[in-house]
This record gives structure tokens, sequence and C-alpha cells, in this order.
């Protein structure tokens, strides 16, 4: 009797061994799958099974394709001994095309975005803004059915794009009352000539980036509204050059659109927030608000989108030596015509978002400017800011801001690699000091 248990035993032992070593190749056989959601779909990147599959996909770089986009012979024996299996022999066709597929095909933002990419709600919501137009936007320039170069659109926006402060002489400021709050230097003065630059979003993507090291690398950083670094430092980094602030915080709820359209801190709604918060006393300041189509200082002081003009007093009496500057509102429908005027489809009628104002701004003090997050990486969410757990697919798609439309342009004149957007987040572009249009 205790020979058959034994017997019994065994049989079963082995037979659980069979199974599991069944399921282990199965299992080796097979890849896996990251996913990457967006918009419209969710993009998969496929990657084979191996220690070194992560350091593998960091070894690629624009310089390891050539011209006839084939993957250098030193660098797939780089890769095979990366992943230890070394071939005694160069790969051949079928390795190349195999590590192309697997390493290069990254799918990030696609710069040929439409309205069609957006969810109904958000599709029914930008039309909602078109029908408004509450600033009164006649756009009559062209379309450039033809997509522009990335030469030609970056030079557009060096040229057609003036990044100017309200100074002293601009129409309703030039009082002696303004001439107490506005700083006396210009702001390419104020900040002289920086060689590389960070604009640092507020995506809630950031959150786990550990970026922060690397941003703080950076020469000068720009950062938004009240974005935080205390407690983020892994992954925003501390440095804080410049900061660009709306004058708005406006949490609005409208039956008609459907959806609660948010916009993060500003100057006014939280002004107490605003006038005693230590977060906004380091760097440079520079508030913006929005104006009508084209219109002039005069009119614009008249009646602006939120009356912010006492709190900046107010904070320039407790911070004179702190530089604080306010956005020439001419500068906004400049860069939104040329937006418009590279797309297809009619955009909201809104102003650009902070992110892309900052952008253009940082590009004329810097020679060369990293962008993090604004093109959403792995990483990418629905948590509107990392500082906070606010949810809503408008903050990467845009719903008031032609958001959608600015990603494009961006994706289109960056000169970094997807494979950097897909990782990091990570957009570079060229200042405007060093083109030659």
């Amino acid at each position: 009797m205790v020979h058959i248990n034994l017997l019994k035993k065994m049989c079963g032992l082995l037979l659980l061994l069979v199974v599991l070593t069944i399921c282990l190749w199965g299992e080796t056989r097979k890849g896996y799958y990251i996913s990457f959601k967006t918009e419209s779909k969710s993009f998969q990147i496929p990657r084979a099974l191996g220690k070194g599959d992560v350091l593998t996909s960091r070894l690629l770089s624009s310089k390891d394709v050539n011209e006839n986009d084939q993957l250098s012979v030193a660098l797939l024996v780089k890769m095979e001994k990366v992943n230890g299996s070394i071939s005694p022999t160069p790969p051949g066709n079928n390795a190349v095309a195999k590590y192309k597929k697997s390493l290069l095909s990254v799918n990030v933002w696609n710069e040929d975005s439409s309205s069609k990419n957006l969810i109904p709600r958000l599709r029914k919501v930008k039309n909602n803004y078109l029908s408004m137009n509450k600033y009164n936007v006649t756009y009559k320039g062209q379309r450039n059915t033809a997509k522009l170069s990335p030469e030609k659109l970056l030079c557009q926006l060096r040229d057609r794009v003036n990044v100017t402060m309200i100074h002293g002489s601009d129409g309703p400021f030039n009082t002696s009352e303004w001439q107490m709050y506005l700083p006396r230097k210009n702001l390419s003065q104020e900040v002289g000539h920086f060689r590389q630059c960070a604009v640092v979003s507020s995506a809630g993507s950031l959150k786990s980036s550990h970026l922060g090291p690397e941003i703080d690398l950076h020469d000068a950083v720009l950062r938004f509204n009240g974005a935080p670094t205390i407690g983020f430092q892994n992954d925003v980094g501390e440095k804080t050059t410049v900061r660009l602030v709306n004058s708005q915080a406006v949490l609005r709820g409208t039956a008609q659109l459907g959806f609660i359209m948010y916009i993060s801190l500003l100057v006014t709604v939280e002004e107490q927030k605003f006038l005693t918060d230590t977060l906004y006393n380091t760097g440079i300041l520079i508030v913006w608000d929005p104006a009508p189509y084209h219109a002039e200082i005069n009119e614009w002081y008249r009646k602006p989108d939120y009356s912010f003009f006492a709190n900046y007093k107010v904070y320039r009496t407790r911070h004179p030596e702190q530089p604080f500057y306010i956005l020439n509102p001419k500068m906004q429908w400049q860069l939104w015509d040329i937006l418009q005027e590279n797309s297809l489809e009619e955009i909201q009628p809104n102003p650009p978002s902070s992110g892309m104002l900052g952008i253009v701004i940082m590009m004329t003090l810097c020679d060369e400017v990293d962008v993090y997050e604004f093109l959403p990486s792995k990483r990418q969410t629905d948590i509107c800011h990392y500082y906070q757990r606010y949810h809503d697919r408008a903050c990467t798609m845009g719903a008031y801001h032609p958001l959608l439309f600015e990603k494009n342009l961006v994706k289109h004149i960056n000169q970094g690699q997807n494979e950097l957007i897909y990782t990091h987040g990570k957009v570079t572009l060229p200042g405007f000091r060093n083109m030659h249009c």
C-alpha cells in the first residue's frame, strides 16, 4: 500500500512538472505589449522579452540609421550583446527589419490629428466655441493646403509673432502711476542670453517621470501657473527661472457645453493665494490675459477678459524687486493666426494655451528649448496636473484652447527623436536667434 501511494505521488509530481514546462515554453515564445492610450485608439508597442530590452531601446539614435534606413551592423551587434544572444555573424535583413519594427516604430503624437480624433463630447465643445466666437475672430488669412516644411514654419513663428511685454509707452500705461509698477528693463535685458532651456508643462503624465534631475540641468526653466516644485522635485525639478501665469482662475459649469471647463490657478479668483504664496516669489513672473481678436491695447485695457490690474499692482508693491511683466496681448493672436493658417480645418477661435505661449517666449530667449510633456509620453493620463487629481481628457486634447492643433505644430517642428517623446514626453526646438530664414 505504501509503495502504491508513493507511486501515485511520483506520477502526480511528474505530471505537474510536464504542465509547468509546457506553460513556461509557451510564455517564452510570446512578446508583451505596452499600451499607449490616445484619444482615438490604443497604440501598442511590441517588445521582445529579454533582460536588456529597455536598455536596447536607449541605444537607438538617429545616427544609428543611415540614409537607406538601415540599422548599422555595429549597433545590432551591440543590441545582441545587451540581450545576451551574440551571433557569430552580423544579423541579416530579417533581423534588421525585426529590430526596426520593435524598436523604431514608436507611436507618438500624430501631427496630422484633427477633430475626428476627438471623442464626441469634445467635438461638440469645439463646435460650440466656434459658434460662440467670444473674441470676435474674423480670420481672413490663407490656408496652407500643402504642409510647410519645419524650417518655413519656424521662420513664420520667428518673423510674425512679436514677443513683447507691456511697457510705459503703451497707451493707457503711459501714466505716472503705471511707471511705478512696470519693470524698468525689458525681458531680454533682464534675463540675458540662455543656451539651453526647459519648458515644463503641468501635465499629469509628469508624475513618476523621474525627469527632475534632467530638467534642472538646463540654464533656465519655465513653469506655468501654480505648478509646485516642492514635493515633486524628482519628477519636475526645482529650478524656476520664469513662471507664466494666466489672469483667470475659472471653474465654470455650463449645461450647454456639457462639461466643466477648467483653467488652473491664476491671479485673481484665488487672489489671496497668489498674493501670499511664496511659490510665486521665485524667478520672473509674466501674466497674460485673453484679448479681443487683434484688438489695440486701449480696447483690451478698457475691458480685459479678467481684470487683474489691481492685483498686479498689489503684488508689485509687496515684491518690488521681482521682475513681473504683462505680456502684450497682440502676441496671442499673431500666434493663433499661424495655427489657423497651418490647419486644414477651423480651430477654436480662442487664444492659444499658456503652454504654447510659453514655448514661443522661451524660443525668443534661448538657443535651444526642451519641452516636457506638452506632447504626451507613454505615461499619458487623463489627470490634468501632476499636483492634483482633476480628470478631464480635454487637458490633453483641448477644449477651450486649440490645443490639438498646437500639438500638431510642435510635433512638426520637433528636432528631437520620436523615441524621446515616447519615453520622456520631450520635444526639442531651436531658438529663434540662431535661425537663418
